[in-house]
């Protein structure tokens, strides 16, 4: 459970995003929308811990999904790759071995990225755009510079906050770069609605 793998990666990137580790040092908690993602995210970890629905008002379906579980080893692992409690802003470089980079990338993705396509106003061409999303500006630039160094693809862009909430942005060209990458033949888990976008972009 504790060892570095792609799903581990991937359940990092997820913990990243959606996660949150509670002031005991004990309990590790992840809330999604997406039900998918927490069934992906308790297969990546082995958990056997109840899934549960909750009533919300930013879900249009009205609820959203929690789980909850307690791994104090794990706990431990999360703040020595740099992980802490009320991380939104204060989030920065973590420590991802640079093999599992693309796998944390994907979970990073799924929790709290997007992609988006619209035509161009113009030529109406599909725009493709590739958005990771932060409340930390330190931590978009690791990732950025991280992406830059480990697969040399340098045009992701950083945005200005809008509601304490930063994106780096990839264009086309670079965002299918990416999601070659992400997406790569051996890849387990994901979720489905984001890749249904991204396939249409992939080579054949």
């Amino acid at each position: 459970m504790l060892r570095w793998n792609s799903n581990f990666a991937y359940a990092i990137g997820l913990i990243t995003t959606d996660g949150s580790l509670s002031k005991d040092r004990r309990h590790i908690i992840l809330v999604s929308k997406d039900l998918e993602q927490l069934e992906n995210f308790a297969k990546c970890l082995k958990l056997k811990n109840k899934i549960s629905p909750h009533l919300s008002s930013y879900n249009p379906k009205g609820y959203y999904y929690h789980i909850q579980f307690s791994n104090i080893k794990l706990y431990r692992k999360l703040t020595s790759i740099g992980l802490t409690p009320n991380k939104s802003k204060t989030l920065s470089a973590l420590k991802i071995p640079d093999h599992y980079f693309i796998d944390f990338l994907r979970g990073h993705l799924d929790g709290d990225g997007n992609i988006s396509v619209v035509s161009h106003k113009e030529s109406r061409h599909p725009q493709l755009r590739l958005r990771f999303c932060s409340a930390s500006f330190n931590h978009l630039e690791w990732i950025k510079n991280s992406i830059m160094r480990l697969y040399k693809i340098s045009g992701g862009f950083i945005s200005k906050p809008i509601k304490n909430t930063q994106y780096l942005v990839y264009s086309k060209a670079d965002s299918i770069k990416l999601l070659e990458l992400m997406y790569y033949f051996e890849v387990e888990y994901y979720l489905h609605r984001k890749y249904k976008i991204a396939f249409e972009f992939l080579p054949r």
